[in-house]
Formats: structure tokens, C-alpha cells, sequence
């Protein structure tokens, strides 16, 4: 096992990263800039180095600042955590030839899978279902259409690298691709330094469904089931659950067996979420794959007992899959998680600033994961998730109970969040009933409006 892991990232999910340490006896490092100088991840390492100004740019993307801070500290290995440096194979490969351990899969396969169209290609090459779409990068305009002619409209322009929804437009016309193509062409330029695009048929009313995996560094890859992650405003997760209601045992068990043939096969190590889109029919699709840890893992921790993280070091170390997970998997219960994001949860506007009052539920079945507290500062730079509110039940209605009432009382003063937004969404009909799609947003927000026009709310 590491002697000594450096955390590069910030937040709730360093902070997550800290305690995974602490249970294994592995010290830690924490690097931080300026603005994250009284962070908790800070307070909690064994070590912390200050690396840089307040914008990531400066601080946590500036790989020979983070190099330098993993050679002062003496460390062994490197936790990305995720978004940040966490699936740049540039990094990964500093790391190795630094001597320094990457805790993910090796650069050439976080190069493979985080091209999102050489991934489609090894996916389909495994057998994997994908959708209908180019074959590789689109050169031009006229490819573009030539392609979309093909597939028949409507279809998706989506960016090679990154994700976030940026650099992705829907397109239902001849006449309105050139435009489209431009705009998506251009924002994937500006937010990831690659303008390239391919393109996919475009599902109207999809459920977003990702599996996850865990495969170790001696060819073993085991899948852990699924989470639901439909409930999303312009491509960002807003609410996550597992099990999905809508996949089956048999379902499970056969994506199971397909991903560890198509993940063997590519060298696939640590952990890593296969993204799926189901269509009407029920028929599921590979869409993309993210090489880190997701956001929303806790609540496949809650629904199989496994400890994601501490999975993650103990594959890093070399450690086989037989040892950390001796038993079957089995699904217990059921777990939904909220992302409360500083944030207005109306306009969806960043609402940085000071915290006055945060008082985090508890009781039986709750689980918070944060690094924020009272009378700290949410810092304009950063991603406006503050926490991520999770609810475990044996049923998907004990779990929303249970939700509905941490919801109720977490509370937060001085910034604006998204609490109230995900209380409305625990009481709509639809979401309830299970009734849902990656466009629920869309309906809630139109029901919501009507209703407030017919009692006069402004």
C-alpha cells in the first residue's frame, strides 16, 4: 500500500479522497490555491502546498506546479479525484515519468477513452451497441451534411474531447446545420483547446443510464451496476439514482458481461463509467466513457457496500480484484443523490460568497459529502457544487421519504443554492411515478410555470 498519496483537486471530493486515506493509514498531501487557503481538505491532510492563484488555470491545472508539490512532499502517488487534471493522459504520463503513481487507468488508454470518437470505435469494434453517426472526426460543413443525410435528421453535433454539454448541438435541418456545426465547432475550441466534432443520430426523449466498473492491473474487470442520471439541465447532472428502474437483472447482468469482455480487451485499470442512452424502446446505446470517478458514486457505494475510493488506491497499489472484492455484488436497496449547487435555482445563475448558516441533515439513511461548513467562502472560480445530498432506503419511496425530509433540513444562509429547486422536484408527479426522461426538466419548468401564473406568483 502508498506510504503517502498527494490529492489534486479541491472540494468535497478531496476531502472524500482524505478520509478514504485515513481509513487505509495512507498519509496526505493537499494542494490548494490562494483562494482554498481555509479549505476543510486543507485542514484535514497530513501536509498542504499552496500552488498557485485563485483560477484553476494558475493552481489546480498547472501540472508542473502539481509535480513539484508531489516531489517536495515525497509522495508516491497522485489522486485526480475528478473534472480538474483527473483524464489528462499529459498528465498521467508526467506522473509515470516522474515515478509518481496515477491513480486511474494508464495514459494511453485515458487517450483512447476520453476521445470520445476512437471510443465509440473501440466500443463498436467489442460488440458494444452505439449509435448510428460518422465514422470518425467530420473535416467539414459538407461532410457534415453528407453525414446527417445519412443518418437522418435530427442528429447531434458533439465535441471529441470534454464533456459538460459544451460543444454539442442538436440539429434537425439541412438549413440550420452550418450554423450549428460553426457554434458547436467553436465552443468545444474554446472550452478544451479542440474544435473537432463528430456526429450521432439524436434520441428524442432518452434516459441517461451509466454503468460502473472497477478492473484491476492483472486483466480483471468486474461491472457494479448501474445509475440512473436522466434528471439534467443543458447536459449537467442534477439528480442520480441506483438502481435504474427501467434495467432489468437479466439486462444488468448482460451489459455486465459485455463491458468486461470490451474493457479487457482495451487494458482498461482502476475506476471508470460507461455512458449509456436508452431510447423508447428500451434499447441502450454507448454514448461515452469517464475514466475517473464520477460525481455521483456514492450512491452505487450505498447500493453495494463497496467503498469506491478505497477500491481505487487498493487497485493503484496492485492489489487484485479477488482480494478487495471477495463476495458477489448484490444490489441493496435503493439510493438517490441531490448535487446542491451554489447557484440561484431558478436562473441557474453562480452564487458565490459567504456562508452564514449551514446545517447538514443527518439520521438514519443520510450521507453528505462536503467541504463546506459556516461562515466559509464559496470562491467564484470553481464549479458550483457545494455537497452532494445522498438518501439510501430499502425502496426507491423509502429513499425519496428520506430525501424529501434531509432536504427540508439542510440549510444553507448567505448564498443562493438549488435546495428549493430539488424540493419541487420531490413533490412532481412524474418524477415520482419514476416517469422520466433527459427532457423532464424541460416539462418540469413549463408545469411550474403555469402553475404559478394560475396563483398569480410572480
Amino acid at each position: 500500500m502508498f506510504r503517502k498519496v498527494l490529492i489534486a483537486n479541491r472540494g468535497e471530493i478531496a476531502l472524500r479522497v482524505i478520509c478514504a486515506c485515513k481509513e487505509l493509514g495512507i498519509r496526505t498531501v493537499a494542494v490548494y490555491s490562494e483562494a482554498d487557503r481555509n479549505s476543510l481538505h486543507v485542514r484535514f491532510a497530513d501536509e498542504a502546498i499552496c500552488i498557485g492563484p485563485p483560477r484553476s488555470a494558475e493552481s489546480y491545472l498547472n501540472v508542473p506546479a502539481v509535480i513539484s508539490a508531489a516531489e517536495i512532499a515525497d509522495v508516491d502517488a497522485i489522486h485526480p479525484g475528478y473534472g480538474l487534471l483527473s483524464e489528462n493522459a499529459n498528465f498521467a504520463e508526467v506522473c509515470r515519468a516522474s515515478n509518481i503513481k496515477f491513480i486511474g487507468p494508464p495514459p494511453e488508454v485515458t487517450r483512447l477513452m476520453g476521445e470520445k470518437e476512437k471510443a465509440r470505435q473501440a466500443m463498436k469494434k467489442a460488440k458494444v451497441p452505439i449509435l448510428p453517426g460518422s465514422d470518425g472526426v467530420i473535416a467539414s460543413e459538407d461532410e457534415a451534411l453528407e453525414w446527417a443525410k445519412s443518418v437522418g435528421f435530427p442528429v447531434i453535433l458533439k465535441a471529441t474531447a470534454g464533456g459538460g454539454g459544451r460543444g454539442m448541438r442538436v440539429v434537425r435541418s439541412a438549413e440550420e446545420l452550418p450554423g450549428l456545426f460553426q457554434a458547436a465547432s467553436s465552443e468545444a475550441s474554446n472550452a478544451f483547446g479542440n474544435g473537432s466534432l463528430y456526429m450521432e443520430k439524436f434520441i428524442e426523449r432518452p434516459r441517461h443510464i451509466e454503468f460502473q466498473i472497477l478492473a484491476d492491473e492483472h486483466g480483471n474487470v468486474i461491472s457494479l451496476g448501474e445509475r440512473e442520471c436522466s434528471i439534467q439541465r443543458r447536459h449537467q447532472k442534477l439528480i442520480e439514482e441506483a438502481p435504474s428502474l427501467q434495467v432489468t437483472q437479466k439486462m444488468r447482468d448482460e451489459i455486465g458481461k459485455t463491458l468486461k469482455r470490451s474493457l479487457e480487451h482495451v487494458g482498461y485499470q482502476n475506476a471508470g463509467t460507461i455512458e449509456f442512452l436508452m431510447d423508447e424502446d428500451g434499447k441502450m446505446y454507448f454514448i461515452e466513457m469517464n475514466t475517473r470517478i464520477q460525481v455521483e458514486h456514492p450512491v452505487t457505494e450505498l447500493v453495494t457496500g463497496i467503498d469506491l475510493v478505497k477500491a481505487q488506491l487498493r487497485i493503484a497499489s496492485g492489489e487484485r480484484l479477488s482480494s478487495i472484492l471477495p463476495e458477489p455484488t448484490t444490489i441493496r436497496g435503493h439510493a438517490i443523490e441531490c448535487r446542491i449547487n451554489a447557484e440561484h435555482p431558478e436562473k441557474f445563475t453562480p452564487s458565490a460568497g459567504k456562508i452564514n448558516v449551514f446545517n447538514v441533515p443527518g439520521g438514519n439513511g443520510i450521507r453528505v459529502d462536503t467541504a463546506q461548513y459556516a461562515e466559509g467562502v464559496v470562491p467564484p472560480y470553481y464549479d458550483s457544487l457545494i455537497a452532494k445530498l445522498i438518501a439510501h432506503g430499502k425502496d426507491r419511496q423509502e429513499a425519496m421519504a428520506r430525501m424529501q425530509r434531509a432536504l427540508d433540513m439542510f440549510v444553507v444562509e448567505g448564498i443562493h443554492t438549488t435546495i428549493p429547486l430539488h424540493r419541487g422536484i420531490f413533490q412532481d408527479e412524474e418524477f415520482r411515478e419514476g416517469n422520466f426522461d433527459t427532457k423532464f426538466m424541460e416539462r418540469y419548468f413549463e408545469r411550474e410555470k403555469e402553475r404559478k401564473e394560475a396563483e398569480g406568483i410572480q
